[in-house]
């Protein structure tokens, strides 16, 4: 009799375990517990940590992350505004706000990735679809790029390099994003907290035609460049033959100046040298005659002279040697 009664306590302590530990659960300092019953949900939704009741066997914890969550999408051509094909990868964060909304409406993280996967895709696509590529690229509106100092100083290369005014940019863009999907993510219990670009990169069907276009656009840089330096090449060798005619110009006239300057004193000596007395001069006279015949008259050369000329006068006083 009393083993039967020493079973039967047992028994019912080990049930009353049973039953303490069925209806006793810990709620976690990062979850929030929706508690349901043949799997509707009752009561409020558990929002702080520590030991909690249910009752046992009919009622079934269900842990809500409350943490912030990531969504990591994957990337997806879209076209942009100008009919260029791009490849955008977006990342969100977000969190559950309304556990029992949440939980009434997705039940789990993989239906909430999942429709994030839709909205957030369909609000990014329309917003790419609206905007140029300059737009969705570009974060600056009003940034001023660095140039090198030769073309800053050039006249002619004030707008190279210049850049291509936006009316919104990206951020602006990742804000239209955001504030679209954001109220409609938020019916299912859910706070979206950021949203952002990840990478966006032109689509490989395009991408060739992309870069033969920015190749075409450099050339016709460096050909701009290089008919500017043949300019400037044709207008340094234009100056130089200018300066150097104007050199030999002003070179020749001081020779000329020279050369006049010392015939002129060269006279003077011989003036003074020869003009001591009336026979210096005649000899003077005489010696400049003779060197006028040796340079006028050759073997071949014939003179017709008056007998006035000043040529003649001293071959009148001249006597002939006989036999001659």
């Amino acid at each position: 009799m009393k083993n039967t009664k020493s079973i039967a306590a047992m028994i019912l302590l080990f049930g009353g375990l049973f039953v303490l530990m069925s209806s006793a659960y810990t709620v976690d300092e990062v979850e929030q517990v929706i508690i349901t019953q043949f799997g509707k949900p009752v009561g409020e939704p558990v929002t702080e940590a520590g030991l909690k009741f249910k009752v046992p066997f009919i009622q079934e914890v269900n842990p809500i992350d409350k943490r912030v969550l990531e969504w990591d999408g994957t990337p997806s051509d879209m076209p942009t505004k100008d009919k260029l094909y791009i490849s955008v990868d977006l990342f969100a964060r977000w969190r559950i706000v309304d556990p029992l909304q949440y939980f009434l409406r997705l039940r789990d993280e993989r239906s909430a990735q999942s429709r994030l996967d839709d909205i957030l895709g369909s609000e990014t696509r329309n917003a790419v679809a609206k905007h140029e590529l300059i737009e969705i690229i570009r974060t600056t509106k009003d940034r001023i790029p660095l140039r090198d100092a030769a073309l800053a100083s050039s006249s002619q290369g004030l707008n190279m390099g210049a850049l291509v005014p936006i009316e919104k940019g990206r951020q602006m863009v990742e804000q239209e994003i955001f504030t679209e999907a954001a109220e409609k993510v938020g019916v299912f219990g859910i706070e979206l907290l950021d949203i952002r670009f990840k990478r966006i990169n032109y689509n490989a069907s395009v991408r060739p035609k992309i870069y033969d276009r920015m190749i075409s656009e450099r050339r016709q840089i460096a050909e701009r460049f290089l008919s500017e330096g043949n300019g400037e090449a044709a207008r340094i060798r234009g100056n130089r033959v200018r300066e150097l005619n104007k050199i030999q110009s002003e070179a020749y006239r001081e020779v000329e100046e020279i050369r006049g300057l010392a015939d002129a004193k060269a006279t003077e000596i011989y003036a003074s040298a020869y003009n001591q007395s009336s026979q210096s001069v005649e000899f003077y006279e005489f010696t400049r005659t003779m060197a006028a015949y040796s340079s006028l008259v050759d073997k071949k050369t014939t003179l017709v002279l008056s007998t006035d000329s000043d040529l003649f006068k001293f071959l009148k006083g001249m006597t002939p040697r006989p036999g001659k």
